[in-house]
């Protein structure tokens, strides 16, 4: 039987002579000494398979290793059993939650006072490193709703019992067993733990990080960097979902069942303009006139940004709002990339002498004649844009460099603020899997493209990881310099958007190539209850930004 292969991203299928029924792990097995890094998962005819997945007909079948960031998120699922196995053996009888993505690791909450001492952190990665070189096999079951049902009432797992009764379509339940720690993951795994090779331990304010390698540095695990601003933001946010009544998608379902959403709704948008009223009140107090707001896409910086300028209103200035575009540099001096196309993303596509010696004269009192970038000419026109501000007008300003310093480097630091702002989520399913941040500004994304482009979700996802590189260049390494962190995430924004992005999802089949990650996000989003009825959400709600309705945007 024939096969077509590629074995490296965006590199050429090869054919290839299989056996009917060959399992894809052994043709990785016969090639591995060829390829740079360990495949972790395969893409056959356009959907996401474990390496375990047989071939019985001729199809494509590409290799996914660490550099894919679907590939990664099996990493992070494998490593994930490998920890709580260790864990549990190391610290039997206590709990630990998988919480979030932090300072590029995962984030482990260990429910014990005190949390967890460097001895134990020590003694959980020498049975973690112990469990991977013996290379023992984990074993997935798909088990029906009802066989899962009774096996958590069995155990008493009523936070995932009460999960998987919320899901009203759920049929089958995924679950994994290494060498007796059976749970359930709702992603796919490595065949066996001798593939997650590298990682790190770290205590971290008595908890623990799960450090790995990353798509963008897939040969090691990276220097640790502490997002102090993000881990503020997150133990912000877990205050806020106390406040709110919740944890996992099962108490938001139960809301959403009972029809008691409308009052989570109000309390969480009010809990958002209680931080911007608390932004606008640090900006004034310590006489900061430089705003500067950056964040990944679909963070909602345009809605926060002028909610913020209302707030600063409230205390008595005047803000001015801007962005960064109109001080593009012309189009022949703009910088090509890889492609040989322009690229507006690079900071040297910016007039940066111009833009500090504007915002340098503003603050001085002086008459400023700002550009306007024609994007049809591609250059900047003069002359109709005479702009002066009195004393103490802050001026906003929003742009990808934004949190740059080379962007403002001529201009006081004294003078600066600095905002990033992401949505982090952290509702997550259970205790022991999360839903990306990313994917839920994935799915914000394709709404507005859609709503606001007549984009598909195919082109959406198409693009998506030009975007996630851009950012991983030019935005987030940024985002500790920050003064402040806002998180613009929604405790009930996943399942506002559901009914928004599952047609959109729908329309990719599976001989389009965007099939696997529109499967994988259907995949998960499937666990939330949709609210149908939009009309509670404010008019200034940063999740209007997506769905439509803004009074901001007008």
């Amino acid at each position: 039987m024939k096969i077509e292969l590629r074995t490296e991203p965006k590199g050429p299928y090869t054919e290839y002579e299989v056996k009917r029924g060959t399992a894809v792990e052994t043709i990785y097995k016969d090639l591995a000494k060829k390829l740079p890094y360990k495949v972790l998962m395969a893409k056959v005819d356009n959907r996401y398979v474990e390496l375990t997945y047989k071939l019985y007909k001729g199809c494509k079948v590409e290799f996914l290793d660490i550099r894919n960031r679907a590939a990664s998120l099996v990493y992070q699922n494998s490593i994930s059993l490998i920890f709580l196995k260790a864990f549990h053996e190391v610290v039997p009888g206590i709990k630990a939650t998988i919480d979030n993505y932090l300072s590029q690791g995962l984030y482990v909450v260990v429910h014990r006072k005190g949390g967890i001492t460097a001895e134990e952190v020590s003694a959980i990665s020498k049975r973690m490193r112990e469990l991977i070189d013996a290379d023992l096999p984990i074993v997935s079951e798909v088990m029906d709703k009802d066989a899962a049902l009774e096996r958590l009432r069995k155990h008493g797992m009523d936070a995932r019992l009460k999960l998987l009764e919320s899901v009203p379509n759920l049929k089958h339940v995924p679950y994994y067993d290494l060498d007796g720690e059976r749970d359930f993951f709702y992603g796919l795994m490595t065949p066996s733990t001798g593939y997650i090779d590298k990682f790190r331990l770290k205590r971290y304010h008595g908890n623990i990080l799960i450090r790995m390698p990353i798509p963008a540095h897939p040969g090691s695990v990276p220097k640790f960097n502490d997002e102090k601003r993000l881990y503020e933001a997150f133990l912000r946010q877990t205050e806020w979902d106390s406040i709110l009544g919740v944890d996992y998608v099962s108490e938001l379902n139960e809301r959403i069942r009972r029809g008691e959403y409308e009052e989570l709704i109000r309390l969480d948008e009010a809990l958002h303009e209680k931080l911007i009223a608390g932004i606008a009140d640090m900006i004034k107090a310590q006489k900061k006139r430089i705003i500067l707001i950056a964040g990944p896409s679909s963070s909602g910086k345009t809605t926060f940004a002028k909610r913020l300028c209302t707030q600063l209103m409230v205390n008595g200035l005047k803000p001015m709002y801007m962005g960064t575009d109109d001080y593009f540099v012309n189009r022949e001096d703009t910088p090509l990339d890889e492609h040989g196309e322009y690229n507006y993303e690079d900071l040297d596509a910016l007039d940066i002498e111009l833009f500090n010696n504007n915002m340098n004269a503003l603050l001085a009192g002086e008459t400023v004649d700002m550009p306007v970038y024609d994007f049809i000419k591609g250059e900047k026109i003069f002359g109709t844009r005479m702009t002066q501000i009195s004393g103490d007008t802050p001026i906003v300003i929003e742009g990808i460099h934004a949190l740059n310093d080379e962007l403002t480097k001529f201009i006081p630091k004294k003078q600066k603020f600095k905002i990033y702002i992401s949505p982090l989520n952290q509702l997550n399913i259970d205790r022991h899997n999360r839903v990306r941040s990313a994917d839920g500004r994935l799915i914000r994304r394709m709404v507005r493209d859609n709503r606001t482009r007549g984009y598909s979700a195919k082109a959406t996802l198409d693009n998506w990881p030009k975007v996630r590189a851009g950012e991983d260049k030019n935005i987030t390494p940024y985002a500790d310099s920050a003064d402040v962190f806002f998180n613009s995430f929604h405790i009930y924004e996943l399942a506002v958007l559901k009914k928004y992005v599952e047609p959109l999802l729908r329309e990719i089949t599976p001989d389009d190539p965007q099939y696997a990650e529109a499967d994988r996000v259907l995949h998960f989003i499937r666990f939330f209850r949709s609210i149908d009825d939009d009309s509670m959400i404010s008019n200034y709600s940063i999740l209007r930004e997506f769905i439509g309705g803004s009074v901001i945007h007008k």
